[in-house]
């Protein structure tokens, strides 16, 4: 699989990452790519006939609730807080002309 790896590959995958690599930079660029290709192939050859894909070493489930409302509407306490308030609604000052 490393003999797949051409100058053009390592010259798009430089653009794409926004990489200016040097003669020697894209030569080794071109070794490890291909290190890592024939590592996947590797990988490739061991049998997992029977073994489940996974997404997370751990058994994970998301825990849903209902969404109810606790704290219910106290309008009038929660502007108290404000420094100003007009029809139930905060009052902040005018920033678009």
């Amino acid at each position: 699989m490393a003999n797949k790896i051409s100058d053009e590959t390592i010259d798009y995958v430089s653009i794409l990452a926004k990489l200016e690599l040097s003669d020697t930079e894209k030569q080794a660029a071109k070794k490890d790519m291909g290190r890592m290709l024939d590592y996947i192939d590797k990988l490739n050859e061991l049998d997992t006939d029977g073994t489940e894909p996974l997404s997370h070493i751990f058994p994970i489930s998301n825990v849903f609730r209902e969404d109810v409302v606790t704290n219910g509407d106290d309008r009038v306490k929660i502007l108290k807080n404000a420094p100003e308030y007009k029809d139930g609604a905060f009052k902040v000052p005018k920033t678009v002309e």
